[in-house]
């Protein structure tokens, strides 16, 4: 398909590159800021592309209408408010923009932090209203500490390279296993939670991490901590914090989000502003910024760029591979075995491996120059992740559209298990071949992993 049939609607306005490098490809452009989603949905039909931030939610009745929509791009991190399993149904590509923004929001994270551990802004506040407090406002090092990271995708991982220059230990959880890299040592979230100093959020808002920050979650850690979430505000129930700010469990928030942002992110609070808000302005050991993490010039550039590039890889880089190609590489080997420790410590000692606790990543390139990761991981013997397959080993192999391979062999009558996981790492299938091995298929995003 050329790029001069491809037209593509600008629903938020976004920095002049991405327009202008889309128009300069031969992609034609439309720009319609203003019209409610209701207009939107009465034209969308004309389209094959759609640039959006956060004007409106991409919901099942809007994708009915797109009956040609090829592809939907969210310049910035996360797809929450996209309808994303209904969108892939129906083959529709989604592009989100995660490594344009991870440095600003890295950098941001670890600004609340220091400020908050050195009560920059209350003693701002104090001297310029003439006030001079300085054993009111000693501060705190973050020199040996445990900072504690949940969510390590494009985000988190740029705060880990953000805290290489501090002398404190790094400790990551998610969802997903082998994760972890030089920065971070990834660890049950039970173990995170009994030695972080400081808690710092980079998870997308999910079903599993809605209102997921609550008392319980805040009093299972086993020392007060600060608290830092420059992800999603849906993710911490704000009255739970404020009663552990009350109590000293966290001994200061730096928020850049709020539960009570509405899905544009422009504005908070349509009605009366809740206590629980009221007492977070209040508060000296509290710092407050309107989602603006990830909100840098540099960002918003990069973040253009990101879009620009993905979409053209659609249109360019898919059409010059060959459509017989399915599989592009190995992703990882995975095995059992009684002693997962030993074996790691054997291959480490004979072979040289670059061990951690996961296993080894080796990195290479593919003919364009693009770091590649392949995984090899031993698991422990009563894992579950190899099922259903009996077998004592699981294969990961690397694939260019898993969205399309899959609708491939499912019509061959191949045997699909589960359904198609996206995460900030790329995506996920699992299937079994004719004997009984279970293989796990990734379409990755290896830029996440560094």
């Amino acid at each position: 398909m050329k790029s001069n049939t491809i037209k593509i609607l600008h629903i938020d306005s976004n920095h002049p590159l991405l327009w202008n490098q889309l128009e300069a490809t031969g992609f034609q452009n439309e720009a319609d800021y203003s019209s409610s989603k209701e207009e939107i949905e009465a034209k969308i039909q004309n389209y094959n592309g759609i640039v959006i931030r956060s004007r409106f939610k991409i919901d099942k009745n809007f994708l009915d209408k797109a009956t040609n929509l090829q592809f939907i791009a969210r310049v910035g991190a996360g797809l929450e408010s996209i309808d994303c399993d209904y969108a892939q149904s129906k083959g529709i590509h989604l592009i989100a923009a995660p490594e344009g923004n991870r440095n600003a929001v890295a950098e941001h994270a670890l600004g609340m932090i220091l400020s908050l551990f050195n009560n920059l802004n209350k003693a701002n506040t104090e001297v310029k209203s003439g006030k001079w407090n300085r054993e009111a406002n000693r501060g705190h090092e973050l020199d040996g500490k445990t900072v504690g990271i949940i969510g390590y995708g494009n985000m988190g991982k740029a705060f880990a390279k953000k805290l290489r220059g501090f002398d404190v230990q790094v400790l990551c959880y998610d969802i997903l296993p082998n994760v972890a890299d030089a920065n971070a040592k990834q660890v049950t979230l039970e173990e995170l939670q009994q030695k972080s100093d400081v808690l710092s959020l980079h998870t997308p808002w999910t079903t599993v991490t809605d209102k997921m920050i609550n008392t319980a979650f805040i009093n299972s850690f086993a020392k007060p901590f600060w608290l830092v979430n420059t992800a999603r505000g849906k993710s911490v129930v704000t009255s739970d914090v404020v009663d552990a700010l009350k109590t000293k469990k966290i001994l200061g928030a730096g928020l850049d989000v709020l539960e009570y942002e509405k899905l544009s992110f422009e504005n908070l609070f349509e009605e009366e502003k809740p206590k629980a808000f009221e007492y977070l302005l209040q508060a000296e050991n509290v710092l407050l910024s309107p989602h603006i993490a990830g909100w840098t010039f540099e960002s918003h550039e990069k973040l253009a760029q990101t879009i620009v590039d993905k979409i053209k890889g659609i249109y360019f880089e898919e059409n010059e591979k060959n459509e017989d190609i399915r599989v592009t590489g190995i992703g990882g080997i995975f095995f059992k075995t009684n002693n997962p420790k030993e074996v790691k410590e054997w291959y480490q000692k004979h072979l040289g491996f670059n061990t951690d606790e996961y296993g080894a990543t080796f990195w290479w390139k593919d003919k364009n120059g693009n770091d590649c990761s392949t995984q090899w991981s031993p698991f422990a013997e009563e894992t579950d992740y190899f099922e259903p397959s009996k077998k004592e080993f699981m294969q990961n192999f690397r694939v260019h559209d898993l969205e399309g391979l899959l609708k491939k062999i499912s019509e061959e009558g191949v045997t699909i298990v589960g359904d198609m996981q996206t995460y900030e790492y790329g995506k996920f299938a699992w299937i079994m071949d004719i004997e009984g091995n279970k293989i796990e298929l990734w379409e990755p995003i290896d830029s996440a992993f560094k």
